[in-house]
Formats: C-alpha cells, structure tokens, sequence
C-alpha cells in the first residue's frame, strides 16, 4: 500500500502518473456537480431547504459515505477495478485510461449542459470498456464476469428503486392517513432532510469508491503492476471524497430542476418516501459489492412515489427522454472511449 508521501513525490516525478492523476480528479468533480444534486433534488423542490444549504450538505455527507463505507466495505470498488484488464505495454494502457477519462468527463459535461441526469457510473464503466477494448484489439479487455454485476445492478437500481419507491410512498399514506396534515408536514420536512442526507451519503458510498478504483488502476500501471487485489489508503479516501464534495459545492441545478420537478410534483412527505427508498437500495447494492448507478436509483424511486398517486402523475415524457440518455451511455461513452484511447496511443 502506497502512502500519501511516496504518491505525492511520484506525481511530481512521474508525468503519465500526474496527468492520470489530473483527469481523475477531474472526472471526480464532474461527478461531484452532476450526480451529486439527483440526492437533494427532492429536497430542494419540496422546498425543505434552499438550493445552497442544500448543496452544502450534500458536500458534506459526500464526503462521509466516501470515507467511512470504504473503512468498512470496499467491494464496488473492487468490482470496478477488476471489470477491465489494462495490461500488456505499460505506455500504452496509461495512455488508453487517460483517453477514457477524457471520453467520461466529454460525456457528463455535455449531458450536464443539456440538463441530462445521465450516470456518471455508467459512463465510467463504459469509458473504461470502451478504452480496454481498443488497446487490446479484441473483447479480450474485458471481464465479462464483472459486468453481469454492472447488469444486475442496472436491473436493482431501476426495478427495486421504482418499486421501493412505490411502497414506501403507499406505506407513508396508510400510516398517516388519519393524522394532523399540519403536524405530520412538519415532521416529514425534517424527515425529507435526514433521508437527503442519507441518499448523499450513500451516493459518496458507491460512487467514490469507482473512482478510487481507477485512482489506484492508474498508479499500478504507472508502476508496472498488475494485482487483482488491494487495499485503499485512508489518504486516498479523504482525497476523492473532498474533491467530490468540492464538486457538489459547484451545483447542479438545471439537474435538480429536471429531477425534483419536472418529472412529477411531490409534496413533502412523497420526497421523504423516494429518498428513504433510493437510500435503502443504494446500501443494499453497497453492502453487497454491486456498483449501481445513483442517478438511475433516485430517478426511478421518484417514478414509484409518483405512480403510487397515479399513473398519470409522472411526467412520462420526461422519463422517456432520460431513459434514452440511459441508454445512448452505454454504447455511446463506449465508442468515445474506445476512439479517444485508439488517437491516444496513436498520437503519444
């Protein structure tokens, strides 16, 4: 295991490793401003807190699920690293997972124009895929193992997000159903704002162990090796999981918009219910070392609060244009990817 010291030193001595470093970084701001406001979308349409406290917290609880599910669990991010096989020329794999992160930051940045809530998960699996195919010239690249984990978490964080979603918004309605509208608002507001907590922290959780994963990826291949195994410095945490939070500080808000309110109007107890549920699937796929997708567990739970109103309460044609953008992820940031690496190498 590396420590901070000797990384630091070999930034400085070391261009490929530098420059990887940057673009990782970089990539994890991006995450940071795109990602991170699906969390407190909800809590900002349902007016529990103003879009800057908001931004706030979810800095800060980002940075919490970074570092303390890591100590205790770290298996998305091995799922993450031994997804794709970068070995073979050193210079050129180095190279191949530079042009795959310059093809996810390309991807999110132009998603984040538009308004998109694409998945920065998805990008980063498919920009990886994409760059491992073209350095080795085949499917050899890949571990195909590891992406049925991508799959199933594809199918849990759409699936088991609406249907959470749904329950968890029918189960507030036949608990309060009887109960003080005035009283219970009040309570759901508070509530809204611990299960937006959560839904950041859990959020920190998944996604900054990704990309601590291509962090240490690209200091093994800048050193020569290859390990299927590793351990995560407690320098590496704090590091990603401040440079994500320094991400969500940028905002996020043309995404809060198309997420919070123009996919369904919630009131403040369906907010609690759609993060209480996205918060419970996102520990469930944590803990069992799935790497799913943030963006597609909010989303979808916020569909199930808004179905189990009525069908009709969900904005379906908004929904449809963020499953295309689902969709086009993967083959598309892919085929970035692979294109980038094959310039990459061919240029350096």
């Amino acid at each position: 295991m590396i420590s901070f010291g000797e990384f630091f030193s070999q930034v400085f001595s070391n261009p490929a490793l530098a420059v990887t470093t940057l673009l990782t970084m970089g990539v994890i701001i991006v995450n940071g401003w795109t990602d991170a406001p699906n969390a407190i979308a909800t809590c900002v349409t349902t007016r529990c807190l103003s879009p800057k406290l908001a931004v706030l917290m979810a800095a800060v609880f980002n940075f919490l699920g970074v570092f303390v599910m890591t100590m205790f669990n770290s298996s998305v991010a091995m799922s993450i690293y031994n997804m794709v096989d970068f070995s073979g020329n050193t210079h050129e794999a180095t190279v191949a997972l530079c042009a795959a992160l310059v093809a996810i930051v390309t991807w999110a940045s132009a998603a984040s124009v538009f308004g998109i809530p694409t998945s920065e998960s998805h990008a980063l699996i498919a920009g990886l895929s994409g760059a491992a195919i073209a350095l080795h010239g085949n499917l050899g690249g890949i571990n195909f193992q590891e992406w049925v984990r991508v799959l199933w978490g594809l199918v849990l964080s759409s699936v088991l997000g609406f249907g959470l979603g749904w329950l968890s918004a029918k189960t507030t309605e036949l608990t309060c159903r009887n109960m003080d509208r005035q009283k219970t608002t009040k309570f759901f507001r508070w509530g809204e704002i611990c299960a937006s907590a959560g839904t950041a922290f859990m959020h920190g959780a998944q996604d900054g162990q990704k990309f601590m994963s291509v962090f240490l990826l690209g200091m093994a291949l800048v050193n020569g090796q290859t390990t299927s195994e590793f351990q995560i410095p407690i320098w590496l945490m704090i590091m990603c999981s401040a440079i994500m939070g320094l991400g969500t500080s940028i905002g996020g808000y043309k995404i809060i918009k198309e997420v919070g309110q123009n996919m369904t109007k919630l009131e403040v107890y369906q907010g609690f219910a759609s993060d209480i549920a996205a918060a419970i699937c996102l520990f469930l796929a944590s803990t069992t070392g799935i790497p799913v997708s943030t963006t597609h567990t909010k989303t979808t739970s916020i569909m199930g609060v808004g179905a189990a109103k009525r069908i009709s309460a969900v904005n379906w044609s908004v929904v449809k244009d963020m499953a295309l953008a689902w969709v086009l992820t993967f083959p598309g940031c892919g085929l970035v990817g692979f294109i980038m690496a094959k310039l990459f190498i061919l240029w350096f």
